[in-house]
């Protein structure tokens, strides 16, 4: 581990030093290190999903995986003399990193303000859509507004937010009568959870494949979401319901939503956890006896026809989940269902999050939602 604090002040006048990665450590602090032992080159062994800046080297630096590195070391520990280091020019390989994968820097579940509400939700690299209101200056809008749109899709970093901006606009200029949580769902649905090689997403800064912490729904597909078959769609009671729970009070709810016949923006009147909100994915952060939630979903794929959709579950480890019921008739006069996913616990756990999944299909389109748990139930287990 090279760093200024870990010199013994023995130099390395013409020596070319291999130094690891380690959390806090950037392979910056090591070239400061390696320069000021008299070192005449760098080898930084990191995860190699952890990306690397375009700079300028102060010293020749050459960049390989913790493998590799591992590799030199041990070849470096059974040589009985040091080895001669050849540098040549770089050059570009294509196609041998993973990708995508999670950046290392991107925020990370479960949320400590609404856990039950799975964020990030999109990889691109971290993204909350949901809870993007700032509470200083809630903006006037109903939720039909389009406005509500481009303001649902400030929060981010700097790339997620662009990339998900563009497939936001993508989406309304083909589905020009989509809500924003209409649109959210056709993105979170269709997003893929495998890389190129066909592998799991890397968690960026490790070996380890991602979980919905980390990627939430996954990867972007801005094509399948263009018809993405079912849609969770979101009324104004799930806002306000989510709006009561974070604490918001009447007076500043009635400044986000306008004013309409039917709207009830009275927190009193308002019952249930986040977990019931017809979010596209289902996060219950306190599993501690068998809970049903309900979940409803449009057909927006071909109206004229009757369709069918089967519904399977990939359990968390320790959960029992049971969907009722598990097929969905859609026909030109019904267009809309509602089911009922049923999470019991199984096992003794306190404070562990497991992750599973909620797939609905056709045969053509394959409606994905996260599903994230957390049993707490070592006081009172019962089989």
């Amino acid at each position: 581990v090279c760093s200024l604090g870990n010199w013994n002040k023995k130099l390395a006048t013409g020596r070319v030093v291999l130094c690891f990665y380690t959390p806090g450590l950037v392979y910056e602090i090591a070239q400061v290190a390696v320069k000021t032992a008299k070192g005449l080159g760098l080898i930084f062994a990191e995860p190699f999903t952890k990306p690397i800046a375009d700079v300028d080297d102060d010293i020749p630096t050459l960049h390989v995986d913790i493998n590799q590195g591992t590799i030199i070391g041990n070849y470096l520990a059974e040589s009985l003399k040091l080895p001669v280091v050849q540098i040549s020019p770089s050059k570009t390989i294509i196609g041998k990193s993973p990708a995508p994968t999670v950046v290392y820097f991107s925020s990370r579940g479960p949320s400590s303000i609404s856990p039950d509400i799975l964020k990030p939700d999109i990889t691109a690299p971290g993204i909350n859509i949901l809870a993007a209101w700032p509470p200083q200056t809630p903006p006037t809008l109903q939720p039909s507004d389009d406005r509500l749109v481009r303001w649902n899709f400030q929060s981010g970093t700097s790339m997620s937010c662009p990339h998900v901006t563009g497939v936001g606009a993508l989406l309304k200029s083909v589905h020009p009568g989509w809500s924003p949580a209409a649109t959210r769902s056709a993105i979170m649905t269709t997003a893929y959870t495998r890389d190129a090689s066909h592998d799991s997403i890397l968690a960026g800064g490790s070996m380890a494949g991602s979980t919905p912490f980390d990627m939430g729904a996954g990867h972007i597909n801005p094509l399948k979401a263009m018809d993405p078959g079912l849609i969770y769609d979101m009324k104004t009671s799930d806002y306000i319901l989510f709006l009561c729970n974070m604490g918001y009070t009447q007076e500043r709810i009635e400044r986000i939503v306008l004013p309409s016949p039917g709207v009830d923006t009275n927190c009193k009147n308002m019952h249930g956890p986040n977990a019931n909100i017809n979010y596209p994915s289902v996060s219950v952060p306190n599993l501690r006896s068998p809970i049903t939630i309900k979940r409803t979903v449009r057909n927006v794929g071909c109206g004229k026809k009757t369709t069918v959709y089967f519904g399977v579950a990939k359990e968390p480890d320790g959960v029992e989940v049971v969907i009722w019921p598990r097929v969905l008739i859609f026909s030109p006069s019904k267009q809309e269902i509602s089911y009922y996913i049923t999470l019991k616990p199984l096992k003794k756990s306190e404070g562990r999050y497991d992750f599973g999944e909620i797939v609905w299909s056709d045969g053509f389109h394959h409606v994905r939602s996260p599903l994230v748990v957390l049993v707490n139930n070592s006081d009172d287990f019962t089989m």
